[in-house]
């Protein structure tokens, strides 16, 4: 199973996608794995807020397959230990889907069209992080959790 990083819109900050980048490339001796940036849509700032998470919405839809199994990424998920979020990834590695796609949405989170699509939310943490940043910091995750399934020393619990 291949896994991806969805990201709407483009890192704003050099040393986010520096950061990204060491992740991205670690993941990459674990499991099929890539990062995608989806497009921002186009005159967003003169949206309104559901407006802009709509068309949002609209380009991630287009390119989810019925087969993926999507989670989003959102303030209202399951939150995990990273013991725990290392679990949940072994029984989805192991699931049948062809992709298991994780969704950081833009800056006002998903439409309602994402949530009843997805089949899943997590949770980073109860305190709120721009989406610039839930990048990075989920990126090391993913790879402390492949660290944990392999017993390898990252993760010191």
């Amino acid at each position: 199973m291949k896994v991806s990083c969805w990201f709407i819109g483009k890192t704003a900050f050099p040393y986010l996608k520096e950061g990204m980048a060491v992740y991205e490339k670690r993941l990459g001796h674990y499991l099929p794995f890539e990062s995608v940036i989806l497009p921002d849509v186009k005159n967003a700032g003169k949206m309104k807020t559901e407006q802009l998470k709509k068309e949002e919405a609209k380009i991630v839809l287009s390119k989810v397959k019925s087969e993926d199994y999507l989670v989003l990424l959102d303030e209202k998920g399951r939150q995990y230990s990273s013991v725990e979020f290392a679990q949940f990834l072994e029984k989805r590695l192991q699931a049948s889907h062809r992709r298991l796609i994780f969704l950081v949405g833009g800056a006002f989170g998903f439409a309602p069209e994402l949530y009843e699509r997805a089949q899943a939310k997590l949770s980073l943490s109860k305190m709120t992080f721009s989406h610039q940043m839930v990048r990075l910091f989920f990126l090391e995750q993913v790879y402390r959790a492949m660290t944990i399934l392999r017993g390898e020393k990252y993760h010191n619990s």
